[in-house]
């Protein structure tokens, strides 16, 4: 009989969220007892803790339930988000008890991401505090549009409720704002369970339900795509018989015989079966686990979205998107990052921030960066197109992440708003001529030698050196220079981080068309970031990109200092000068190492020389 309840039930996904000791463990664990999740011995375990604990008290602490890590019970604040399974008698619950404080906000959000609904909860001596509005602001953001909010700790403003109502209102008027459709609010003592699963006693003027009675109760109805949409997570073939596409339905129904389509992209085909462990389906419908059969093969990989053919989701390469930046580095114009939507990774660039948000007030400011817990509001770039709807229409094909391409670390969670549809009618122009026919007319394979090292290192001077060298045997050279590059091309970026991130990118897509004109192109930047001087590489095939650093010691440049700028910087009359006040970041795995404090320029070049030619001779 138990199963049978058990398949019955809805299943309400929710977080709990607030603002730093409002309560929210010890809410989570006393919903959990009221709800008779507890287990004797468990009740036992905690009377123990909580006397350890408090020697001097006589309640229990059922924070000690939700705050699993050691750190977490030494401050007496929630760090990583503690998931909890439970039930009543009337539902099934998964709820996410996020953390507090400010520093911790990536991990609220991430709870936030996945829920139908979020419990917050306001102090009731202190109001409405800055995190409240965060994490409001975020929850709205992410999707969510109904809200419980639980005025904790009556007890301690005498159960008053005017207290109570002040707070309502205001949280009321601000949710409201934040396009939050609905709130249900309610005063709660949670330490001694008023409100929480019983009636308060204390409390008879509020003659509303109990919280376990609101989540039981309430209707959330998640968003659901018409459109039948699928991204295909595994191409299943267990063997030369069978052919299937193995993902999650994330909008509307399907049956066998609909006419699909593969995205991007035009082919289509025809759904011959609806497989899963427990059978053939007549109909699969969201939320479903399914593997489909075609009636012909077609080429689909693994992040691909299978799509109604009548009504396939469109299709873009440049996005306006929503972002929360989670990462410790901020995130600078025209860096390079992996982007992953669903189970298809693609490089990404972040070509502009429009503005950012102010959580408190909602006013949009302007902003050149994006530091951890900024949001903002952002035109993005990728390197391929792909089949999306905006996140408020589709969870799955509008919500994605930001990953770090230094160490994949997720640094932002996103949402796609809409298609910047710059580049619809613009189609790259096949030529005649290409890169091959190019290089064969000059006899030589063409490449990029990329010097990296600080001011004062002696990059230009050996790559001079080097050029003369190259040209005197036949071969056909260019050199771009970093300061020349900024009389002209790159007169208008200074020297910020947000300026050398975009001053690399010029002057690699400048190198990446002289490569394509099959000329041996030297380039002769600081480039200081490992991301940037990647993305440079990124651009040539491989065997085309030769990264050369001139590690020269910082004190051998000062001592050089042949335009007297590490003395301005010095001084204070230079900023954002690398090596003094702004970082160099050295490369790990060069192909060429240059010390040019223990060489001579000329025996230097000789020895790039030795390592290009090889590579550059026509066989």
């Amino acid at each position: 009989m138990a199963a049978a309840d058990m398949s019955v039930r809805s299943l309400l996904r929710f977080i709990t969220c607030g603002s730093v000791d409002d309560g929210k463990s010890t809410l989570l664990g006393r919903l959990l007892y009221d709800a008779g999740m507890l287990p004797d011995d468990q009740v036992e375990a905690l009377k123990r803790d909580s006397l350890r604990q408090h020697p001097n008290g006589d309640v229990l602490d059922f924070s000690l339930l939700t705050d699993g890590l050691d750190a977490e019970r030494q401050q007496g604040i929630t760090i990583d988000v503690a998931y909890r399974y439970f039930h009543s008698v009337r539902r099934s619950f998964i709820v996410a008890d996020c953390p507090g404080h400010e520093q911790y906000t990536r991990n609220m959000a991430t709870g936030a991401s996945n829920a139908d609904l979020a419990v917050v909860l306001v102090d009731a001596r202190k109001g409405l505090l800055p995190q409240t509005r965060r994490h409001t602001y975020i929850c709205a953001l992410l999707g969510i549009r109904k809200v419980i909010l639980a005025v904790n700790k009556m007890d301690l403003v005498g159960y008053s409720r005017s207290a109570y109502e002040s707070i309502r209102d205001a949280y009321q008027d601000m949710a409201s704002k934040m396009g939050v459709s609905s709130v249900y609010s309610l005063p709660v003592a949670a330490l001694m369970g008023d409100n929480v699963g019983r009636p308060s006693p204390h409390m008879p003027w509020h003659d509303g339900a109990t919280l376990l009675q609101l989540l039981e109760s309430i209707s959330v109805e998640p968003i659901q795509a018409t459109d039948f949409r699928m991204p295909v997570q595994w191409v299943n073939r267990p063997d030369q018989s069978f052919r299937g596409y193995a993902g999650t339905i994330c909008g509307g129904r399907l049956h066998p015989g609909v006419e699909i389509v593969v995205q991007p992209g035009v082919h289509r085909a025809r759904v011959v079966r609806i497989v899963t462990a427990a059978g053939d389906l007549s109909e699969a419908h969201v939320g479903q686990a399914v593997t489909l059969t075609l009636d012909r093969e077609l080429d689909v990989s693994r992040g691909d979205v299978l799509a109604d053919a009548t009504c396939p989701a469109p299709e873009a390469d440049q996005f306006a998107a929503h972002l929360l930046w989670m990462g410790d580095e901020p995130l600078l114009p025209n860096r390079s990052y992996r982007l992953k939507i669903g189970a298809r990774t693609l490089n990404a660039r972040v070509t502009s921030i429009k503005h950012k948000v102010d959580v408190n007030t909602q006013a949009r400011l302007a902003a050149h960066r994006l530091e951890l817990n900024d949001v903002g509001y952002c035109n993005i770039d990728l390197d391929h197109p792909i089949a999306f709807e905006p996140y408020t229409v589709n969870h799955s094909l509008g919500g994605f992440i930001l990953i770090d391409r230094q160490d994949n670390a997720t640094v932002a969670c996103g949402m796609l708003d809409f298609a910047l549809r710059r580049a619809t009618n613009v189609h790259w122009q096949q030529l005649d001529l290409d890169k091959r026919v190019r290089a064969e007319s000059k006899g030589q394979h063409p490449c990029c030698i990329w010097f990296t090292g600080l001011s004062g290192a002696g990059k230009s001077t050996i790559a001079n050196l080097l050029e003369r060298r190259l040209s005197a045997m036949g071969y056909h050279t260019y050199l771009l220079d970093g300061d020349n590059l900024r009389h002209g091309l790159n007169r208008d970026l200074g020297f910020t981080p947000e300026a050398r991130v975009e001053n690399v990118r010029r002057v690699a897509e400048v190198a990446h068309l002289m490569v394509d004109a099959g000329l041996i192109v030297l380039v002769c930047v600081i480039s200081p970031f490992h991301s940037e001087r990647q993305f440079a590489r990124d651009l040539f095939a491989e065997g085309e990109f030769v990264e050369v650093f001139v590690d020269t010691p910082l004190e051998e440049c000062e001592q050089r200092d042949p335009k007297g700028l590490y003395r301005k910087a010095r001084e204070g009359k230079i900023l954002n000068f690398t090596g003094i006040d702004s970082p160099y970041e050295m490369p790990v795995k060069p192909d060429v190492r240059l010390r040019s404090n223990i060489s001579t320029p000329e025996i230097l070049a000789d020895q790039v020389a030795s390592y290009v030619v090889d590579l550059v001779r026509k066989k």
